[in-house]
């Protein structure tokens, strides 16, 4: 289990977002309020940012030291600034390495993905059967071991297919395959994830054989004004909403934000 956080809006330095709430992501890390099913965040960390005036592939930063001391993220997340941030602290599944392989963001071309839940008895359950549906140049780009980089394998599997979907397409039929390979193996599967490309932001609450973790969005905030905010906890009292169990959430290019309901 994890604790997320994607903003899309006007630009900040990401220590507006990463550190100056009250409830913010590091104080996630050590003391969160709605993880049900670990304590700390405390195996590693990682942010992922897009160029504030410049066309470009994203930027990420990760170490699997805990987020509150890491003594380079102070400085930088007051020096650099975007308008397209994704963030995330790290509570390892047991048996998955504590190792930068497995930090997220992930990346992919212009993509950034990350995921807080988990597959249960990934390894023994779920990994073959991902794998053997990824075609070769998709498995062969992953590089850990955890269940979120497979995810987000199908995820890439599904962009990159003939059909072209959008992101929020890719993301409906990567859970839908995730529900089937779950129900099939008779696994539990927590899937919320946040996925960004520069110009939109989706996420998911989603849950197999299970109830999806927290997560919360919040739109144009006086103190985040032009912007939508996705968390896995609030990170200060304002006018949050609970996303729905068994969602997607899509936030445009123009902030709009469009819920879908999973069947």
């Amino acid at each position: 289990m994890c604790r997320l956080l994607g903003y899309l809006g006007c630009t900040i330095p990401l220590e507006r977002i990463l550190s100056d709430p009250p409830h913010s992501l590091i104080v996630q890390s050590y003391q969160p309020r709605e993880m049900r099913e670990a304590l700390l965040n405390a195996d590693g960390f990682g942010l992922g940012w897009y160029h504030a005036t410049q066309q470009t592939d994203p930027f990420t930063y990760k170490n699997i030291l805990p987020a509150w001391s890491d003594p380079n993220l102070k400085s930088l997340s007051r020096y650099v600034e975007s308008g397209r941030i994704l963030a995330y602290v790290r509570s390892a599944t047991p048996g998955q390495a504590v190792n930068l392989t497995n930090c997220q963001p992930f990346q992919f071309e212009h993509l950034l993905f990350v995921h807080n839940g988990y597959i249960k008895e990934f390894r023994t359950s779920l990994y073959r059967l991902i794998r053997n549906r990824l075609r070769d140049s998709v498995y062969q780009n992953i590089e850990g071991t955890t269940d979120s980089e497979h995810i987000f394998g199908l995820l890439i599997n599904e962009l990159t297919s003939a059909a072209q979907p959008t992101l929020t397409e890719a993301l409906h039929t990567t859970l839908m395959i995730l529900q089937e390979l779950g129900e099939l193996a008779d696994v539990k599967a927590l899937v919320n994830v946040i996925i960004c490309d520069g110009q939109q932001m989706v996420a998911s609450r989603f849950a197999v054989a299970g109830i999806p973790p927290s997560l919360y969005y919040l739109q144009n905030d006086p103190k985040f004004p032009q912007s939508v905010i996705i968390a896995s906890e609030p990170l200060f009292p304002g006018n949050w909403y609970s996303c729905p169990e068994q969602s997607i959430i899509t936030v445009g290019e123009n902030l709009d934000i469009h819920i879908e309901k999973l069947a």
